[in-house]
């Protein structure tokens, strides 16, 4: 299953990343099993992603930029506005990275 390193860049991502790189300087862990760790985190999370969460959000907002690059959409939104079925809420900034899923198959 091919994967997409994007969730490194969430706070959970970095934090691992760090305990990591923190674990490989002590000698506790070497720098391959570090990698592994991060490749099984990119696969877990797509999966999580794509069988646990069954939510939807729509998404309003001033469309300040937009980008398409390597089959990446980023855009970022000001004054966005989230809204599900249980609550919604206002964001002043907000960046957002998409990327195709059929990509992964490939």
């Amino acid at each position: 299953m091919a994967t997409f390193e994007l969730y490194r860049r969430s706070t959970i991502g970095m934090c691992l990343t760090d305990t990591l790189d923190e674990m490989v300087q002590n000698g506790t862990l070497t720098p391959d099993l570090a990698i592994q760790v991060l490749v099984q985190f990119d696969k877990s999370m797509t999966e999580a992603l794509e069988t646990q969460v069954k939510s939807k959000v729509s998404i309003k907002g001033h469309l300040h930029t937009y980008r398409f690059c390597d089959n990446v959409w980023t855009f970022i939104l000001q004054d966005a506005l989230f809204k599900s079925e249980e609550c919604q809420e206002t964001v002043g900034r907000v960046k957002i990275v998409a990327c195709d899923s059929k990509l992964l198959s490939q």
